[in-house]
């Protein structure tokens, strides 16, 4: 087991001099679930208690404890955030509120424990708000569920056994040439109420370019984040993803994407949509994004079979140079 850092040789409490480390860009999301009655979360979905506002107010003061957490916790850093997001996912039928928080910065540690603090503060006053109309509502299951950025790069919950793999591998040091992985996002395609008629296609695309396809996996919107953490700790050569590209509620593959980015290339994702728009004007909606994660090229496509298509028409005349160009060979653009 590794040292704790947060101990003297004397064994006495101290706060660890991050000074030496690099600056990076820097991501945590924490979650944990809000246990109420059917009743209740009828209430605050129509505005109906007593307190008024009820999420509102607990998103505001889950950002307000990220902010605070260094006054909060003794042997946290003071930090500078550059964005706290607080999500609450109201489930009816269970009586439940699942309480998500992202939080970023750029700097020389990270953020876990103010993605934490958001969620436990968030939680702790929709308690308050509650409370008169349920005392025996709780806060439960608090968690970290993903980091990105520091000397240990990226991890998501349920993957520390691929990460000791990864630490203990020269093999995963760098991307693994000639290597693919696609990934879907789609809650329906992953709920099996939906074909995945995008995902196949992109795979046997990259087989024919040359790649050796690990997998095609088909993920929820809400799971996206943690799909690309896991795939990108593999490391493939190039990790092409299809859907959550648009204005949907739920589409989130360019947050989760631009989280483990360490370098965008947005000409690349310009030229797609400059492709789509001789097509169809909804081109301009994409929020796509493509860029570089430890070497890995990771490319966000569209959602439809006819995105796809040409998106892949884009890449057929630059993915090679650019995987080549990235591993340290080929002409520089």
């Amino acid at each position: 087991m590794s040292e704790l850092t947060h101990l003297d040789s004397d064994g006495r409490a101290r706060m660890v001099d991050v000074g030496d480390k690099e600056v990076t860009a820097r991501t945590a999301t924490a979650s944990g679930t809000f246990e109420t009655t059917p009743a209740v979360i009828g209430l605050i979905a129509s505005e109906g208690m007593p307190k008024a506002d009820v999420l509102a107010t607990a998103r505001i003061a889950g950002v307000q404890g990220a902010k605070k957490t260094s006054e909060l916790i003794p042997l946290c850093h003071p930090i500078a955030l550059t964005s706290v997001k607080v999500d609450f996912d109201l489930n009816p039928e269970a009586g439940t509120i699942s309480v998500t928080a992202t939080a970023k910065t750029t700097g020389q540690t990270g953020v876990e424990m103010e993605a934490l603090t958001a969620v436990s503060v968030a939680g702790l006053t929709l308690h308050d708000m509650v409370k008169a109309v349920d005392p025996e509502a709780v806060m439960t299951d608090i968690r970290l569920d993903t980091k990105t950025g520091g000397k240990r790069g990226n991890w998501s919950r349920g993957s520390a056994g691929l990460a000791a793999e990864r630490e203990n591998s020269a093999a995963l040091d760098s991307p693994r040439a000639g290597t693919a992985a696609v990934i879907v996002a789609s809650t329906a395609g992953a709920a099996g109420t939906r074909a995945d008629t995008t995902g196949p296609v992109i795979a046997e695309w990259l087989a024919a370019a040359g790649y050796s396809v690990d997998a095609v996996t088909v993920v929820a919107d809400s799971e996206i984040a943690a799909e690309l953490v896991r795939v990108a700790k593999t490391a493939p050569a190039v990790i092409l993803t299809t859907g959550g590209t648009g204005m949907s509620p739920t589409d989130a593959t360019p947050e989760a994407t631009r989280a483990i980015l360490d370098r965008e290339l947005p000409g690349v994702a310009e030229a797609i949509r400059a492709r789509g728009l001789t097509v169809t004007p909804t081109a301009a909606l994409s929020r796509a994004l493509a860029g570089t994660a430890n070497g890995t090229v990771i490319i966000n496509l569209p959602g439809s079979p006819g995105g796809v298509s040409d998106s892949l028409a884009v890449l057929e005349g630059i993915l090679g140079h650019l995987v080549a160009q990235v591993a340290g060979g080929g002409a520089h653009a």
